[in-house]
């Protein structure tokens, strides 16, 4: 780490905080690290994350949430506080915004976030439209599988498919291996219609990329794409304007060449569908996983929201959470953006 990094760590201003400043919250549960030495080392070199200040930096962060934004309604444990902080290398003031947009996203598409548990997705569970690999890459990153042509629209919206993905990025971050390894997604996008297609505008591109890149903190390490139709270029083209140049090249499209697929992710960690030696893609293991946490879910997004979360308003959304009024007008060419490659 920079000197630079070193003297933010102890910055007067940071430093000054002290728990004598406020009255005493709740004491959090005290943090356990579960990483293996060889993870350790990865957080170190990657992250910038040092066991020895660990624990420091975290304390740094939760003076300046209760400095900055006494009334937001946000755990301040030791283990939820570092997931920003890995997502944000440990920079604290990024780690404070990142935090701050996770629970402005929340606030901000209710239709996505309210009652959000694996009970009220069963439908989706049950599709196929998601699920995570039993094996991780050779860097250690946990596979999402999405598949959208097990999306029927008639069944359901599409925003329950977002509820579906969402739920799974809860659970998977919680592992202190995958925050610091972040994850892959494959999606295959095999038989994906131009009706189907248009159900993802530029409002919900917007919004979804919005919160993955700034809203969430996880790190996407690669998006492959398999089996994609002309169509997808509209898809893509799309998404594209609104993801952050890193973001974008992470894209890769390897159409129904599955061998190109194999140079990033190797055969012995993929299902048959897609030319591995794993056995038949299992989608049941996942959604049992989902399901018995769903006490968990209940507990954090089943309850009523404070009225001080208020302060919470579009003026901290990260930036392509717009509101609806704004995306409008774009939806219009939609079709015919997606007509011209199809």
């Amino acid at each position: 780490m920079s000197e630079e990094s070193d003297s933010l760590r102890t910055s007067p201003s940071v430093a000054s905080l002290s728990e004598n400043d406020l009255p005493p919250p709740p004491e959090p549960p005290g943090y356990v690290c579960s990483l293996t030495e060889d993870l350790v080392t990865k957080a170190r070199e990657e992250l910038q994350e040092k066991p020895e200040w660990r624990l420091r930096d975290v304390q740094a962060l939760r003076d300046m949430v209760r400095k900055e934004y006494p009334n937001l309604s946000t755990s301040l444990d030791d283990a939820f506080l570092l997931r920003f902080l890995r997502a944000r290398k440990f920079d604290y003031d990024r780690a404070l915004q990142l935090l701050v947009n996770y629970h402005s996203c929340r606030r901000s598409w209710p239709e996505v976030f309210n009652n959000l548990k694996p009970s009220a997705l069963k439908d989706v569970l049950a599709s196929g439209f998601l699920t995570v690999l039993p094996h991780t890459d050779p860097r250690g990153c946990h596979v999402l599988c999405i598949r959208p042509d097990r999306w029927i629209p008639s069944n359901y919206p599409i925003t329950e498919n977002i509820r579906a993905i969402y739920l799974t990025l809860e659970k998977l971050i919680q592992s202190e291996e995958t925050q610091v390894n972040g994850i892959v997604i494959l999606a295959d996008y095999k038989g994906v219609s131009l009706s189907k297609a248009s159900h993802f505008g530029p409002f919900i591109a917007k919004k979804v990329i919005g919160i993955l890149q700034d809203g969430f903190p996880i790190r996407i390490k690669a998006v492959h794409v398999v089996n994609e139709p002309r169509i997808f270029k509209g898809i893509f083209a799309i998404i594209k304007p609104f993801l952050k140049e890193k973001i974008a090249n992470r894209f890769f499209l390897h159409g129904s060449d599955l061998s190109s697929l194999h140079t990033s992710l190797p055969r012995n960690i993929l299902p048959k569908e897609y030319g591995g030696t794993a056995g038949e893609l299992d989608t049941a293991t996942w959604n049992a996983v989902l399901l018995a946490s769903e006490d968990d879910f209940v507990k954090e997004f089943c309850q009523p929201l404070p009225a001080c979360d208020s302060i919470l308003g579009q003026a901290l959304l990260p930036e392509g959470l717009t509101s609806d009024a704004q995306c409008d007008d774009s939806m219009r060419a939609v079709k015919s953006q997606l007509y011209s490659c199809y």
